[in-house]
């Protein structure tokens, strides 16, 4: 992959790094990159990397330019090898991980499908049982056995201030079911269309790995459509793959950016060009493959944007699904899509991991003041999936825009970055424990207080459980976040108190 990779790689006279393309479908230079290849590395491989600082010398770690892992520091290595050796575990985990999900699911489904489990033994004994049907409308994720709520909230209507954001959550916790159960709960339960279900393809890992839908709602005025990308499944080893892959590249003028997460977007062989051209064909058949997410998307949204002039979109995602859903404002704005950026209402993303530097923060923020979106971050209590990666001196990934925390009263606080952003400092352990335990409890009273609306399934108790050995697992799941969007407070503005602070840093950053 590396030769391949380098192959698309030229160098001009000062020695920057610029991807190679055609004249007319000009792209952005690329200043460096550190691309980890797990492919490439064996057991002997990662073990000369932790005892040896001769980082560029590895056959899986393909590095030019920008800031280099510093090889006499041993935290950087330490993080590549990490990085590497999920990666690779990952890979060989995807069969069983595959069966368990399946089983599970299989599993959840039978017993809500036949009325519990004291139901499901007596139908057993007299054969009435109801099977489920993995591809019909009745069959529920793991995701979407968490949070089995697919109906809006019926005190937030079309204008109302937080409408937006409620559906967007929506979207992004429909988006982990499959495309019977979301066409059905689009059409019937909401009243909106249903304009399609799609599995993109991403180039690196060979497979279609990346899932969006996208609907649209004809009672706003103007008319909405709706991109919500998929977030992690528990179980999909290709997602993990993409979550804990620490490569990067560094975009002039804009920064340096999570290349998993662009991979999964739609990142090509030769970078992002702006218009994606299929190669010429030796007398052998033509690819078959699915299409990429940006390149298909953004295509269908300007067919949409078409037939109805005043019409916007807003972009949402939930945990990976957030983080490809800020990337694509980002590659729309690096390819100058200003007709659709003037058209973006809003970017509202639920658990999002950080996606880029500081720099690409600096760049970002410009972009979204240019063009007047609104970019809405939530982030609930001691989740973990927004304090990664990490925001230190090694892996420099930091948020941008301002962050909507919740805490476990459901109370809002607009700040500039969420408490603990790192996740694991010793000192937050007693109040992370302490907090969970709070949310056991509250699970069990919640019914009573603020009716059966929000009484929580039994499995997501067994993840309040798990989050007592490791307080951050439960708040990740969607039920946290979709109670925010019910029951939270809202924010009178969202300019944190110190913005001006972090503008500033920005700024030093971009110059």
């Amino acid at each position: 992959m590396a030769d391949e990779h380098d192959q698309n790689m030229i160098n001009d006279d000062d020695g920057e790094v610029v991807l190679n393309s055609d004249p007319d479908n000009e792209q952005p230079s690329c200043l460096g990159r550190l691309l980890l290849q797990p492919e490439e590395a064996r057991l002997w491989d990662l073990i000369l990397l932790l005892f040896s600082s001769d980082v560029e010398s590895r056959d899986f770690i393909d590095c030019s330019g920008g800031r280099r892992p510093q090889g006499a520091d041993f935290h950087p290595r330490w993080l590549i090898f990490i990085s590497v050796a999920a990666q690779k575990l990952f890979r060989r985990s995807r069969q069983p991980m595959e069966r368990i999900g399946r089983g599970l699911e299989l599993w959840l489904n039978l017993l809500s499908n036949n009325g519990g489990l004291l139901k499901l033994l007596l139908k057993l004994l007299n054969g009435k049982v109801v099977w489920p049907e993995r591809s019909s409308s009745e069959f529920t994720s793991l995701i979407g056995n968490l949070d089995r709520r697919v109906e809006m909230d019926k005190n937030v209507r079309p204008g109302h201030r937080r409408y937006k954001a409620v559906l967007s959550l929506m979207a992004a916790k429909l988006s982990y079911e499959n495309e019977a159960f979301v066409k059905s709960v689009v059409q019937d339960c909401w009243k909106m269309e249903f304009i399609g279900f799609y599995n993109f393809w991403n180039e690196y890992q060979g497979e279609a790995s990346t899932q969006a839908i996208m609907l649209k709602d004809t009672t706003s005025a103007p008319n909405l459509t709706i991109i919500a990308f998929r977030g992690t499944s528990p179980f999909d080893a290709a997602a993990w793959c993409t979550d804990v892959d620490l490569s990067w590249y560094q975009i002039q003028g804009v920064g340096k950016l999570h290349a998993g997460f662009m991979k999964a977007l739609g990142l090509q062989k030769t970078g992002w060009p702006i218009e994606l051209v299929s190669p010429p064909q030796d007398n052998g058949p033509a690819s078959t493959h699915p299409p990429s997410a940006y390149y298909s998307l953004r295509a269908m949204l300007k067919e949409e944007m078409k037939k109805d002039a005043d019409s916007k979109f807003v972009l949402t995602g939930h945990s990976l699904g957030g983080a490809l859903a800020i990337l694509f404002v980002g590659v729309l704005a690096l390819h100058g899509e200003a007709e659709l950026l003037e058209r973006l209402e809003g970017v509202y993303t639920f658990g999002q991991p950080r996606v880029g530097d500081a720099e690409f923060g600096g760049y970002m923020e410009g972009k979204l003041k240019e063009y007047e979106i609104k970019y809405m971050r939530f982030v609930y209590g001691n989740d973990v999936v927004p304090r990664l990666p990490y925001d230190d001196r090694t892996l420099f990934y930091k948020h941008f825009g301002p962050t909507l925390f919740y805490n476990s009263c459901y109370k809002v606080k607009v700040m500039v970055e969420e408490p603990n952003k790192n996740y694991f400092s010793p000192l937050w352990v007693v109040p992370k424990v302490l907090n969970a335990v709070w949310e056991l409890m509250r699970s069990f009273m919640f019914p009573y207080i603020r009716g059966r609306e929000f009484r929580e399934t039994w499995l997501m108790r067994v993840f309040r459980v798990l989050g007592l050995m490791m307080p951050g697992l439960a708040n990740h799941c969607p039920q946290d976040y979709d109670n925010c969007t019910r029951l939270g407070s809202w924010p009178s503005s969202l300019r944190p108190p110190d913005a001006h602070n972090r503008e500033k840093k920005l700024i030093h950053h971009q110059d």
